[in-house]
């Protein structure tokens, strides 16, 4: 026991890179940044952290998911993860960094995931507190650092990479399912009569429980999965087939739609940046 509390005294006087939350979590700071390399493909299952969490991936992809629906996580981009909210993360590639935030303290309300927008400012400020040792001097430059990441945190932009999960059972099963192998030719049609219901009664029931129309909702979670598939080296070709588009050409339209630009300058994008997207499926 007092070997190991020798050592957790060690790590927080020297940059949090690679180390666990759970050897830090209890140190008397607002604020703990931590910076963390992932092996292709890791999945971390489901758990939650007794701080909020703002996870930004440096590098790679993140396919984020909980209870509530899926997220992608695009270059550029973090997710704003509430204290004791279960979640899992798939990483491709990813070298991360980490703000865990006393509740107390937290920049942003609500209860739900967010997809945020990083601004170069919060890049280079999630980059540098990283470096910080875990007992940083709160009243000096780096306590000055933490508040401005802060400050930056709670007014970053909430991007619309999400679709949401109904709280019927009936219909968040067909919305999983959907997640895990979205085809853009699935019908309203047939998912009201594995319901029981008219066309009609189903598109009522679909808004009334995500707050999206059934074709939003399709279109949004095909997207996400061509984010992520994307990210991961596959050709447009091959992702717009995989998810039922006529013609290379319909999906980038859609695309383009969405994002404001071509799925083959996304790849670009990830490829010269070696950054990432996510996925998230509950």
């Amino acid at each position: 026991m007092f070997g190991q509390q020798c050592l957790r005294f060690r790590q927080s006087f020297k940059a949090v890179r690679n180390q666990s939350l759970e050897s830090l979590d209890h140190t008397p700071r607002e604020v703990l940044a931590i910076g963390t390399d992932y092996a292709p493909g890791t999945l971390l299952e489901t758990h939650s952290h007794r701080r909020a969490q703002f996870l930004y991936g440096a590098t790679g992809l993140m396919e984020v998911g909980t209870d509530d629906g899926a997220w992608v996580v695009p270059p550029h981009s973090g997710v704003w993860i509430p204290a004791g909210k279960p979640h899992r993360v798939r990483m491709v590639g990813v070298s991360t960094r980490s703000l865990y935030i006393e509740p107390a303290a937290v920049p942003r309300r609500g209860a739900l995931c967010e997809v945020l927008a990083v601004s170069p400012l919060l890049r280079h400020l999630l980059i540098e507190a990283t470096e910080l040792p875990a007992l940083y001097d709160r009243r000096g430059r780096d306590g000055l650092l933490m508040d401005l990441t802060l400050q930056e945190v709670g007014r970053a932009a909430a991007l619309p990479f999400f679709a949401p999960l109904p709280g019927d059972d009936r219909l968040a099963a067909l919305c999983i399912a959907f997640l895990h192998r979205p085809d853009v030719r699935t019908s309203p049609i047939a998912w009201a009569r594995q319901l029981h219901q008219s066309e009609r009664t189903f598109s009522r029931f679909f808004r009334a429980q995500t707050g999206m129309s059934f074709l939003e909702w399709r279109r949004q979670a095909c997207l996400l999965s061509a984010m992520a598939q994307l990210a991961t080296g596959r050709s447009v070709t091959a992702v717009a087939l995989e998810l039922g588009y006529d013609s290379p050409g319909a999906f980038s339209t859609m695309f383009r739609k969405k994002l404001g630009q071509h799925p083959s300058n996304f790849i670009l994008a990830k490829s010269s940046e070696s950054d990432g997207a996510a996925f998230i499926a509950r």
